[in-house]
């Protein structure tokens, strides 16, 4: 019989006072499609985050399609190759095989469940990639002095995904402002929520224009107006024409200004969200065993806004079962590894990597929430060490 869930793995960041907000607004029957609030959302993003520029889309996922896609059509791959973390998520592999690219799939380094670097370095000199895109897996940095080094010594472009590691930092710097491009999640359950959404960051002017395109089928109206300008100068499109004139083969990945305003209203309390997230990763280390087979190590100068605290030990499944059994959520670690998915499998055939495959066999994930207790963490570390 299913056990009830009496402690979730996420909680919705969107309460009873965001909804009635939003209640009075949607009274005064405002623009619900993109429009005004989307620019002034991207704007306090911007502004949160540091970065120059930001486009709101309509999920992180999206938002990874849309990255790799802008480097396309600003020609800046030299070949199709680009390098994926073999422990990361669908979607930030998925738009790479969709456009037609090849993913190559570099292993789990053992401290951070970012890329490893000595495997990194090898597939650098292998493959020579155009693009490396990196996950900050639940909120846990990279190695990013090391990565950057060589990112910059093999010309490779660096993007981010930072859909579980919104507000943490690596010596003071945010995840998320490393890459040419970033991309967050503002799903359910995330750090902050518009219900459905993602968000594109970067300090490229080029890019910015692209990316402002492509959201909107690849038209100009969207663009800044010397963009605009100058688009219907150079192909001489009348004012008329220009409404339904398009310049890239774009998608439709538009979000809301319903989403917008309830993102807006989420940014006044996305610190005090991330700061409650961090104290609930220190009680976790805390509490858990160090007899686990494996426990995130984390340097002093990184702050960790977690998304959920990983675990390994060769009895995984048990510690599952156990927390299942007491009403207590819990997943597998991310994906485990990539490519030891149906859906590699099924294109490439298997690969498996040292530790990756660890991961895939071993890890998990605990709840982490911003209303997540101290008594729920207590519990939960207790059955995880009573069967460890």
């Amino acid at each position: 019989m299913k056990q009830s869930i009496k402690i979730p793995l996420v909680k919705d960041t969107i309460n009873l006072e965001d909804i009635n907000k939003l209640i009075s607004w949607l009274k005064t029957n405002p623009r619900l499609t993109k429009g005004p609030l989307t620019k002034q959302f991207e704007k306090k993003w911007t502004e949160w985050q540091g970065r120059k520029y930001s486009v709101f889309v309509n999920s992180g996922s999206s938002a990874n399609l849309a990255m790799i896609y802008a480097l396309m059509l600003t020609n800046r791959l030299r070949n199709k190759k680009i390098i994926v973390p073999a422990t990361s998520w669908v979607t930030t592999v998925s738009p790479i095989i969709q456009l037609g690219l090849e993913p190559i799939l570099c292993d789990t380094d053992i401290e951070t469940l970012g890329v490893d670097i000595n495997n990194l370095e090898k597939l650098f000199k292998k493959e020579n990639p155009s693009v490396l895109i990196i996950v900050q897996a639940l909120g846990f940095p990279g190695k990013m002095d090391e990565i950057l080094l060589l990112c910059n010594k093999y010309d490779v472009i660096l993007l981010e995904d930072s859909c579980e590691s919104v507000g943490s930092t690596y010596k003071g710097i945010k995840t998320g402002n490393f890459g040419l491009m970033s991309s967050f999640s503002t799903y359910f359950g995330h750090h902050f929520s518009t219900i459905e959404g993602g968000i594109i960051s970067t300090d490229d002017d080029e890019l910015y224009s692209i990316l402002l395109s492509i959201r909107g089928h690849g038209w100009s109206r969207d663009l800044p107006i010397k963009e605009h300008q100058n688009l219907v100068k150079k192909y001489n499109i009348s004012d008329f024409k220009s409404l339904y004139t398009f310049y890239y083969p774009g998608f439709n990945l538009r979000s809301t200004d319903l989403q917008a305003f309830i993102g807006l209203n989420q940014l006044e309390k996305l610190n005090i969200s991330i700061q409650k997230r961090n104290e609930n990763f220190k009680l976790y280390e805390k509490l858990i065993s160090d007899k686990l087979d494996w426990k995130i190590k984390i340097p002093d100068y990184c702050y960790i806004s977690n998304f959920a605290y990983p675990l390994a030990h060769r009895n995984i499944e048990l510690i599952a079962k156990e927390l299942s059994n007491n009403g207590i959520e819990n997943r597998p670690l991310i994906c485990g590894s990539i490519g030891e998915q149906p859906f590699w499998i099924e294109r490439y055939g298997i690969k498996k990597l040292r530790n990756a495959t660890y991961f895939n066999q071993n890890g998990m994930y605990l709840p982490n929430n911003h209303n997540l207790k101290e008594d729920e963490i207590e519990l939960i570390c207790d059955l995880v060490n009573q069967k460890i």
